[in-house]
């Protein structure tokens, strides 16, 4: 029975399972977010908000390499790596763009939508931290949703920055922030498939 590939099966249907929720509950902060952080001015829920778009277009393309070669994943986790970096620079855009032309960011609005995000990726983190043993497109989705809960928490902190300074300076800062945490998350996602790769064609 060991050999029919069953085991496999059931953490296939897990894995996709996991991964179908937690593409759900981005793809829906992402919109929840973003008209949020528009409202707002805030650069910081902008920048977070494509963050979750980016996990959840991660999510997609994990989702579509379960079941499939080790070659299939490690190109999924590169389209993935790629995506982030692309996301991380329009982040960047935006930040000098709100930095020269200026901002009020709403600190009310940032704290509490960085909460609901919060409470969000905790559970996207708990849901994909079971799978931390799987193939590399699943390590990419624990590394992103690693980092959108410290966006987070750094978006509920500069939205109190904001406040108590009366300042939009801590809304660029995070801004900045998440856009560097976005790219270097993409970054060790390429290096890890690069990684993964190698020792696959080191055991042929």
């Amino acid at each position: 029975m060991s050999g029919c590939g069953c085991e496999m099966e059931a953490r296939n249907a897990q894995e996709r399972k996991t991964l179908l929720i937690v593409l759900v509950i981005n793809a829906l902060m992402f919109l929840f977010e973003f008209g949020l952080g528009w409202v707002a001015q805030s650069t910081g829920l902008v920048a977070d908000s494509l963050d979750m778009l980016a996990d959840a277009s991660v999510y997609a393309i994990s989702l579509y390499a379960i079941g499939r070669s080790a070659l299939l994943k490690q190109r999924a986790a590169r389209y993935s790596g790629w995506l982030q970096i692309g996301l991380a620079l329009l982040v960047l855009v935006d930040v000098l763009r709100r930095f020269l032309l200026g901002s009020e960011p709403v600190s009310g609005l940032m704290m509490s939508v960085g909460l609901v995000a919060l409470v969000a990726n905790v559970i996207c983190l708990s849901l994909i931290m079971k799978h931390r043993d799987g193939g590399v497109h699943m390590r990419a989705s624990l590394i992103f949703s690693a980092n959108d809960v410290i966006a987070n928490a750094g978006v509920i902190l500069s939205g109190a920055l904001v406040w108590w300074l009366g300042s939009r300076l801590p809304d660029l800062v995070i801004g900045l922030i998440i856009a560097l945490l976005v790219l270097r998350g993409g970054v060790r996602i390429l290096r890890e498939a690069a990684e993964e790769a190698t020792s696959c064609e080191g055991g042929a």
